[in-house]
């Protein structure tokens, strides 16, 4: 059972045979049959010789131009007024081709056109007459309601900035504990080459009447622990925080600060 074959340029017999009169820069009116018969047949040989099913459409147009191939071989009538009512035997193939080539510039504009369509979605109509019979309303408001409202305004434009502060602050934050935790890196390379294996937390802190000062370097210490850099005890509650030396070798850090900058 045959079956229509989409070749990755030819769609059908007449894709092929137009590709073929074009290629050989022929008037459609005026085809070379014997030449044009011979290249088809070339190919359909070709595509058989790998395996590819062809459809009966393309034998049926070889037999149709080994026809026209036959007639065109016969003896002609040499005086004019023998070829009145002569059809030339290309003629039906000729309508046929230029048919095939309208239908073909059709569907690919259409084809086009629907790729184009595809990107564009519509919008349902709605009803919008509630906007267009209601008037304009004006806002009313004396002396006292506007300066409320200015206040107003003033205050959340207040919020907004010191909300915007606080963000940069924190982001200050992040870079004063990276800067921090070297700090502390090279109070302990200082500390080991005194022949000091652990510090106090105070210590460590470079101003402890600060609270923020205190917290960035409490945080900084806890990072350093969970990264097994350091170590730290408290023996008795509300005592001393005593720091050490962890599993880590605290030159890890500089390389990896070094390696982030």
């Amino acid at each position: 059972m045959s079956y229509k074959v989409r070749l990755p340029i030819f769609e059908g017999p007449f894709d092929l045979l137009v590709y073929l009169i074009e290629n050989a820069q022929m008037s459609i009116y005026d085809i070379q049959v014997s030449e044009i018969t011979s290249q088809y047949l070339d190919y359909i040989s070709a595509m058989q010789e790998q395996n590819i099913n062809l459809s009966t459409e393309f034998m049926v147009l070889a037999a149709e131009l080994i026809e026209i191939k036959s007639k065109m071989m016969l003896p002609r009538p040499e005086m004019a007024e023998d070829l009145v009512g002569v059809e030339d035997p290309r003629s039906q193939l000729a309508a046929r081709l230029l048919a095939y080539k309208q239908c073909k510039r059709q569907s690919e504009m259409l084809a086009e056109q629907e790729e184009k369509n595809a990107g564009v979605f519509e919008k349902p109509q709605e009803d919008i007459s509630v906007y267009l019979d209601n008037p304009d309303e004006y806002l009313s408001l004396n002396i006292d309601e506007f300066s409320r409202a200015f206040r107003d305004f003033l205050y959340r434009k207040q919020r907004i900035e010191e909300t915007r502060r606080h963000y940069t602050r924190v982001e200050r934050d992040r870079e004063s504990m990276e800067n921090r935790m070297v700090h502390i890196r090279d109070l302990f390379r200082h500390a080991r080459l005194a022949g000091v294996s652990e510090l106090d937390f105070k210590e460590l802190v470079p101003n402890t009447e600060d609270r923020y000062d205190v917290v960035v370097s409490f945080v900084s210490l806890l990072q350093m622990m969970r990264e097994k850099y350091l170590d730290a005890e408290q023996r008795t509650n509300f005592g001393d925080i005593l720091v050490h030396a962890g599993t880590r070798d605290l030159d890890d850090t500089r390389k990896e600060t070094t390696d982030d900058q």
